[in-house]
């Protein structure tokens, strides 16, 4: 064993209060009343980075919540690895729903439950530790690291972009390295290589100036959520087909590389409809279920409104309907021109008995990496070392939209290393995440830095 991991297994304990330490900070970016504990979280990681040893640890003041910076240069002529992550977290509600104080970090079975404790506070202080273990250990470090910690994720990441783009310079590398994903199964390693984009929309319907009476006024009326559901049911076919002019015009298909990686990851399906307790699953036809929930473009309701919604009876025509809709989009679809596309498309399907509003929310761009790409290979080379399994590689039905910002302002690829499972809570109350992934991802981080460096020195 190498005096890094050696390093790393005999100091475990040390890392784990640390972390503990670290998610007792209830870090709430959406929550103004939070504000102060958001920036002793900044402090937190700008002590930490301050102690193993980093240059240039700065805490930079944005309108919102503060983002930290630091690095450590050792040759110009090795790699250089931006390391980001993000240390805001969700709100921790319905804390009744908890089974233990979501602030106050609890070892169950071997998982640590607490919020943020999978996303993202342990999975990035992983690479904190990772870099710790080679400056402790007097061993040289293989590459060059900067970091770019933030506190907005949850909110969108308003202010980071602008940031970005202000200091480009001095944010420059060969590629970024992420965990704020999740592995394919436990004790299976597997690299995140593609994320979906998004443009979210919503949608309101208005009709007469006040709620109606519906047996005085029913039947010569226009009702809102009438014509609201007629639109969203044409939005889709019942082949899971989305009606929307000009959608999948400018969709990347899938290569026949992408689709056999899929393919090799070890899905039950059945297993898969047991766990969400549903007998049948629907998509578009054509491909298979993890195709479509990763691979191919989506159209969803994700909240609706309108009417009477208590308990009981009232027989009420509505002035007003809403929804919101999210639609998860692959390459290389462009979020602005679906916003665009999807406006055009319920403006049309609408009477002219209502009046239609349509506004466009945040979006994103899908991101997919080459599989050739050197980062990856290393990624990959480092997880077999470290769990002893071949790694899988997956594309996710989610968004990380920061990594498309990656590459349009820095022009580089970002290595997703996630340590997380989808059974980790995300954003749901008991958040939780194994302790030995924790370890094994700071073992992880460590031998990527060294193969990567390996990888950079044979390509010369």
């Amino acid at each position: 064993m190498s005096d890094i991991q050696d390093y790393i297994d005999q100091h475990i304990d040390t890392f784990q209060e640390q972390l503990f330490e670290f998610l007792r900070i209830p870090s709430v970016s959406t929550d103004r009343d939070k504000r102060n504990d958001v920036r002793r979280a900044a402090l937190f990681l700008t002590e930490q980075l301050e102690e193993i040893g980093l240059d240039k640890v700065t805490l930079h003041e944005t309108a919102g919540h503060p983002i930290v910076t630091a690095e450590k240069m050792v040759g110009e002529d090795r790699p250089t690895v931006l390391i980001y992550g993000h240390y805001d977290v969700q709100p921790p509600d319905p804390e009744e729903l908890w089974t233990t104080p979501p602030f106050e970090p609890t070892v169950k079975e071997g998982r640590v439950y607490a919020r943020g404790a999978s996303d993202d506070k342990g999975q990035s202080f992983t690479h904190l530790k990772s870099v710790e273990a080679f400056l402790k250990t007097g061993s040289a470090l293989p590459v060059n690291v900067k970091y770019l910690l933030e506190g907005e994720e949850e909110i969108g990441s308003p202010h980071l972009v602008p940031f970005i783009e202000e200091h480009k310079e001095a944010l420059a590398c060969d590629m970024v390295l992420i965990s704020d994903t999740a592995m394919f199964d436990e004790d299976q390693p597997s690299i995140t290589f593609g994320l979906r984009g998004l443009a979210y929309m919503e949608v309101h319907v208005t009709g007469p100036n006040r709620d109606l009476h519906s047996g005085v006024f029913g039947g010569a009326v226009e009702n809102p959520v009438n014509v609201l559901a007629e639109i969203i049911g044409k939005l889709k076919g019942e082949d899971g087909v989305i009606r929307i002019d000009g959608f999948y015009e400018d969709v990347l298909p899938m290569t026949p590389e992408e689709r056999e990686a899929v393919k090799a990851l070890p899905f039950d399906e059945e297993e898969y409809k047991r766990d969400l307790g549903l007998t049948a699953l629907h998509g578009e036809q054509g491909y298979s279920t993890l195709e479509r929930a990763s691979a191919r473009p989506t159209l969803d309701v994700n909240g609706i409104w309108g009417g009477y919604q208590k308990e009981g009876a009232k027989t009420v025509l509505p002035a007003k309907a809403g929804a919101k809709i999210s639609m998860r989009l692959v390459p290389d679809q462009d979020p602005d021109k679906i916003a665009r596309l999807f406006e055009r498309q319920v403006r049309a399907l609408a009477p002219d008995t209502v009046t239609v509003e349509v506004e466009a929310h945040h979006g994103g761009y899908p991101v997919v990496i080459d599989l050739d790409f050197y980062g990856l290979k290393a990624a990959a080379k480092a997880f077999s070392d470290v769990y002893g399994k071949e790694v899988l590689f997956s594309r996710e039905g989610g968004s990380i939209p920061i990594v498309a910002d990656f590459k349009k302002v820095l022009g580089v690829n970002s290595i997703l290393m996630g340590f997380g499972l989808t059974r980790d809570a995300l954003h749901s109350p008991n958040e939780s995440f194994f302790l030995k992934d924790f370890h094994r991802g700071i073992k992880t981080s460590a031998r990527f830095f060294e193969v990567l460096a390996e990888m950079a020195s044979e390509q010369g």
